[in-house]
């Protein structure tokens, strides 16, 4: 610490962090060095001392020596204290940490997810091998067969049938039907191309079909490329890593603001705008439950900074039904909206607010991705809901299921959950009364699921008391749609 200060402030933080930031602005503002430990640069042994010794699965989390402050809004309560802020300053100036205050984490524990290590592993998936069938996409392109087509009352742009690809196979390369038609499975599987109505499978007929590269829906990730295909796992998660170091970098010192604007000129940024597009090829549909969880809920959530950098933050009700039905990537060969993430993959096919029908019909392709039961637990994961953020901010298919219970655990410690145990009232967030069907579907059904995936505190004892009597009543907070642009 400082030359003044024989003891220490440390503050436990995440990359990402807002409000971490927040808290680290005012201790510089206020001349009080302090040490930041970010824990996901550590094992995950650091992150469990941090629960043991708090009793919160959110950060930051702070300690002047011994005296844990908690967290960024206890931080500022502390500070409007001018007696108990002198006390604290007094203590950190006078006294070295003694034994019960937290140890440094011990460098071994480190993983090492430094910007260089971002970048090197980024810039070694993006140096793919090539695709075996690239070279025939590049004969597709200029044989003749790609034009526009009507299909009802719309025009489909730059599309070619099968019938007229599999007669370009068997002239172009002396094949049969039966080796042709299976050139163009080959290539629906390779993710290459993509059926314009989604129908399942690539035949010998007037169905259409598109180069993926050709796709006119507005993706994101819309381009050309020809890698072969990514594990959803490595993919995954290193979008999600890259484009939240990105984040970091251009958030405020104060954490209150985003400059958007910075980033979509940043050379971070274009690297992951180059390595989104290897979600075009992504082999989805076989893989587990527990990878579908971790992948897409990463690949939501990245899509929603990517879409804020690109489109803006929407800010009415109007924009914000477009930004979630029109902001899309495309992913392993099929295009797919923040809505039909959350709604169709994650819920496993349920309609979301507002919806009538569900996302994916029976003969759509996505409708094998799609989980088979809804996880509810994937609403305290798409993207942060707390005030406080939670402590883990990319998933991996090896123990999601824990990830996402500890991120239920730190939205559920916040104020999104508030409980009056005089007035037997319960206040929750909207996500619970959008979401009901998915905990329950009654309010007795939703706050015991609310007990159940609670951590051990006062206010869980009073809710489960609550709940038991059965006098209670349960309404929801207004829902603060404000953006950090």
């Amino acid at each position: 610490m400082g030359d003044d200060y024989q003891g220490r402030v440390l503050v436990y933080s995440l990359t990402g962090c807002a409000h971490c930031k927040a808290a680290k602005h005012t201790l510089t503002t206020l001349n009080v060095p302090f040490t930041d430990v970010s824990i996901d640069q550590y094992d995950s042994s650091v992150r469990q001392e941090v629960k043991e010794r708090t009793g919160k699965s959110t950060v930051p989390q702070i300690f002047f020596n011994d005296v844990y402050i908690g967290g960024n809004v206890e931080l500022q309560e502390v500070v409007k204290d001018k007696e108990k802020w002198s006390e604290l300053i007094a203590n950190i100036r006078s006294n070295p940490p003694n034994d019960q205050a937290p140890a440094l984490p011990d460098d071994s524990l480190k993983i090492g997810d430094s910007d260089s290590t971002l970048s090197a592993e980024a810039d070694d998936m993006l140096a793919c091998e090539p695709d075996e069938f690239a070279r025939l996409v590049t004969e597709i392109k200029s044989s003749g067969i790609i034009a526009d087509h009507r299909s009802g009352i719309f025009k489909q742009k730059r599309t070619f049938t099968g019938r007229d690809f599999v007669a370009y196979m068997m002239k172009a390369k002396n094949m049969d039907e039966s080796a042709a038609t299976d050139q163009g499975q080959q290539l629906l599987q390779r993710h290459f191309i993509y059926a314009v109505k989604h129908q399942q499978g690539f035949s010998n007929s007037d169905n259409l079909f598109r180069l993926l590269e050709d796709d006119n829906s507005g993706a994101l990730n819309q381009g050309e490329t020809s890698c072969q295909p990514s594990s959803v796992n490595e993919l995954g998660e290193e979008l999600r890593k890259l484009i939240l170091k990105v984040y970091s970098i251009y958030l405020s010192a104060d954490g209150r603001k985003v400059d958007y604007d910075g980033i979509s000129r940043s050379s971070e940024f274009k690297l992951y705008q180059k390595l989104a597009l290897q979600l075009h090829r992504v082999e989805v549909e076989t893989a587990s439950r527990e990878e579908k969880l971790a992948f897409f809920i990463n690949v939501y959530n990245a899509l929603v900074v990517h879409a804020n950098v690109v489109k803006g933050p929407p800010t009415n009700m109007w924009q914000r039904y477009k930004f979630f039905n029109n902001m899309k990537y495309i992913i392993g060969g099929e295009l797919y909206s923040l809505q039909d993430i959350e709604n169709g993959v994650l819920r496993a096919n349920r309609k979301g607010v507002g919806m009538i029908f569900r996302p994916f019909s029976v003969s759509d392709a996505r409708y094998k991705v799609a989980l088979e039961h809804h996880e509810p637990l994937i609403h305290f994961a798409l993207v942060c809901g707390a005030k406080s953020c939670p402590p883990i901010k990319t998933y991996s298919a090896d123990g999601v299921m824990d990830q996402l219970k500890t991120a239920a655990q730190a939205f559920l410690e916040g104020e999104d959950v508030l409980v009056d145990i005089e007035k037997g009232t319960v206040a929750l967030s909207k996500i619970f009364q959008w979401y009901k069907e998915d905990f329950g579907g009654t309010d007795s059904s939703l706050i015991g699921w609310i007990c159940d995936n609670m951590d051990q505190s006062e206010k869980r004892d009073q809710l489960k008391k609550l709940h038991a009597s059965g006098r209670y009543k349960v309404h929801f907070l207004t829902y603060d749609w404000s953006t950090n642009s």
